[in-house]
């Protein structure tokens, strides 16, 4: 009863016309030229700030992209160990780098071939070798992934569910295993050739076509973001990042399931989600605002300190400062981390009162907080 009711509601990919995806281009016209408009300026901006801080917002975009991509998907990676594997990665010479843990690494090696190789043609080596990245063989997983090959569906037909045991709700079912690698070489195919269509409405179609194949046992929504991330770099020219589409889909995730949800169950006109996709571009590229001035006050501190003198803990812990601290620098949170006494971290912070970095937070309570001057 219950397949006679999936098969009778159906989805796109069981059309007969799919993948002929269709939509209205009158209603994207003008969101699609404002996107490009804010990615071109964004580009302006960029060019104007020098080598170094592009380098900086690149190193934060790209750090985000990964932690928020992962957190998607209910993973949470360190931001420290993250950053240090990208900057290792693309040879970027910045202090306080920490070790990185194999699996950290693996995300970050996917997502920088997508964007620093956008060029490159996708194939299916490459879409296994970014699978086989992301689930390296230390990775501890609660049930047996088929590593770096499509799906075999040797456990039954791969569905997206979500509710409790016995009373669980079928979201979705992707295609039959049987059919994926000519599913595969169709999407690939496309993707190597369609040059007419505007890279951003390519890499929103790209997306939407990846998540509904769904060829991997996991890794599908990760893999379809650097997809996108790819196709987001060919439409910028550019391998360096500025905003992440990644966070912003973290935020409106709710509604990115639930038009997600619609499209698959709906008809081939895509315009729904070619809107949705548009709209949460365009909200990406309007946060990269306040990272963007994060970086360059960070700059500009720098720049004004570049005469003042400081220890090791010091400088470490303006860095753990810069980069997303949690909470309020106490006394006893700077002793902690960087491993020293409650008298020397007084004695640091009181330093760098006095060298006019630090400064008591304004709101009391029981423990005094610092904040940098910038």
């Amino acid at each position: 009863m219950h397949n006679m009711r999936r098969i009778m509601r159906g989805y796109i990919y069981q059309k007969t016309n799919w993948p002929l995806f269709a939509w209205d281009n009158e209603r994207l016209l003008g969101l699609l030229a404002e996107v490009r408009h804010m990615q071109g300026r964004l580009l302006g901006r960029m060019e104007a700030i020098g080598f170094d801080l592009r380098d900086e917002a690149t190193l934060s975009t790209l750090t985000m992209d990964v932690l928020k991509s992962s957190e998607i998907e209910g993973e949470v990676l360190q931001p420290e160990q993250v950053r240090s594997s990208i900057a290792r990665k693309l040879g970027m010479d910045i202090v306080g780098l920490v070790p990185s843990d194999r699996n950290v690494d693996g995300v970050v090696e996917m997502l920088l071939d997508a964007t620093q190789q956008y060029q490159k043609p996708l194939n299916t080596a490459r879409l296994f070798a970014w699978h086989t990245s992301l689930y390296p063989k230390s990775k501890n997983t609660m049930y047996t992934i088929e590593v770096g090959q499509w799906r075999t569906d040797s456990t039954g037909p791969m569905q997206v569910v979500s509710g409790a045991m016995g009373k669980e709700r079928v979201h979705f079912e992707a295609p039959a295993a049987k059919i994926l690698k000519a599913e595969m070489k169709q999407f690939i195919d496309w993707f190597n050739k369609e040059h007419s269509l505007d890279p951003v409405l390519k890499a929103a179609v790209a997306h939407l076509w990846f998540v509904t194949v769904h060829p991997f046992d996991d890794g599908n929504g990760r893999i379809a973001r650097a997809v996108t991330d790819m196709l987001l770099a060919r439409s910028d020219g550019s391998p360096q990042r500025f905003y992440s589409m990644s966070a912003q889909i973290r935020v409106e995730r709710k509604g990115y399931y639930d038009v997600l949800e619609k499209t698959q169950q709906g008809s081939l006109d895509i315009t729904d989600w070619l809107e949705w996709f548009l709209n949460c571009l365009k909200h990406a590229l309007l946060a990269t605002d306040a990272m963007l001035s994060e970086v360059l006050s960070k700059a500009t501190f720098w720049k004004k300190h570049s005469d003042t003198v400081f220890n090791e803990r010091q400088k470490m812990m303006l860095n753990k400062l810069f980069n997303q601290f949690d909470g309020k620098l106490t006394t006893t949170k700077w002793a902690k981390i960087a491993k020293c006494s409650q008298d020397t971290a007084l004695r640091d912070i009181q330093d760098l009162m006095a060298k006019d970095v630090l400064a008591k937070e304004e709101a009391g309570g029981r423990s005094t907080g610092y904040v940098v001057k910038y």
